[in-house]
């Protein structure tokens, strides 16, 4: 199989900058943070429908962030445009805590690279709190794909002669799980037809219902499916198997070496945060994504909570953006065509 001409920064690296921003405590004076009263309500806002990853990981948090954070917390979905309705939304919030927003990393560091104009800057318009969790995606067929098909490239194989069936649901256009399906495609010579939709879970019922060959979403997501054999999970797009899947191997395994490009969550405040509150905020979300219950939660859906300070997750971003530039501009791939 031939390498992929795409990738430009060994994964390690960013697995090792994801590791540091989880190990890298936070000083701060915390009789001062117990001293500051909590806000009235805050909603922690993401762009993806219930029952989806952000969404469950929205609401164990919000569990943990009342009465300490906030009197009354809760988990605010605003749908659409690929996750922008609900980053607009939260741009233009005050900075007072009434509004966090979770977000995956897709629609902050390669958004800016597909559009033209996005109504926030990812940089300019928030304030980085803390890492919420990392995951994989998982490649996964379904009944319209026959069940001798086990592994990626009897599937491109099978993709191949079948072009009118040869394609792919995803979270969203310019996510991550979109281009791991462009760049999977690319590297076997098969053209996949990439489909959108609101999240992974409409795009798991689709799968299922024999009316899409294939799905690449979260593991946790296809996993949900796996049981009755209504899916088959055939890779995992990182550089070492998922321990939500361990039986499953990894693109790299079968011969598709560039395909490890991991996922993040973070939470983050409007532009001009205080420090006050974003030290408040960031010590709160610490201890409730170090909680067992928030633990054994999330990993029920392939989720690995995980914490940051602020300023690591702000190089993250750096470095995420600074790696889908010349992925982008290779693929040649715009939001606005």
């Amino acid at each position: 199989m031939p390498s992929n001409p795409f990738s430009t920064q060994p994964q390690a690296t960013r697995r090792e900058l994801i590791l540091r921003a989880a190990a890298t405590g936070l000083a701060l004076p915390l009789r001062s943070l117990a001293a500051t009263p909590p806000v009235d309500t805050t909603s922690l806002v993401c762009g993806f429908a219930a029952g989806g990853t952000a969404d469950i990981m929205c609401r164990w948090v919000a569990r943990k962030l009342a009465p300490g954070f906030a009197r009354v917390a809760v988990t605010d979905n605003r749908t659409g445009a690929g996750g922008q309705i609900a980053i607009s939304y939260v741009k233009g919030r005050p900075a007072d805590g009434a509004a966090v927003l979770l977000t995956p990393t897709s629609m902050l560091t390669i958004y800016p690279h597909i559009y033209r104009k996005l109504p926030y800057d990812p940089i300019a318009d928030f304030t980085p709190v803390s890492l919420a969790c990392v995951f994989e995606y998982g490649l996964a067929v379904g009944p319209a794909v026959p069940g001798e098909i086990r592994n990626v490239q009897d599937f491109m194989t099978w993709a191949k002669a079948h072009p009118d069936r040869a394609n792919y649901g995803s979270p969203g256009a310019g996510t991550t799980a979109h281009f791991v399906g462009t760049l999977l495609g690319d590297s076997a010579g098969v053209r996949l037809q990439h489909l959108a939709y609101r999240g992974g879970q409409p795009a798991m019922l689709d799968l299922i219902s024999g009316n899409i060959s294939s799905v690449i979403a979260p593991v946790g997501t296809l996993n949900l499916h796996v049981p009755g054999a209504k899916a088959r999970i055939l890779a995992v797009a990182s550089g070492t198997r998922s321990s939500f899947a361990p039986q499953v191997p990894t693109f790299k395994e079968q011969g598709f070496a560039d395909l490890a490009h991991d996922e993040w969550f973070g939470f983050f405040l409007p532009a001009k945060a205080p420090k006050e509150l974003v030290a408040r905020l960031h010590a709160e979300l610490k201890s409730a994504l170090a909680a067992q219950d928030v633990i054994d939660g999330v990993a029920e859906q392939g989720l690995r909570a995980m914490s940051s300070p602020p300023e690591e997750l702000g190089r993250l971003i750096a470095d995420d953006m600074a790696k889908w530039a010349p992925i982008v501009r290779k693929i040649g791939f715009s939001a606005d065509s």
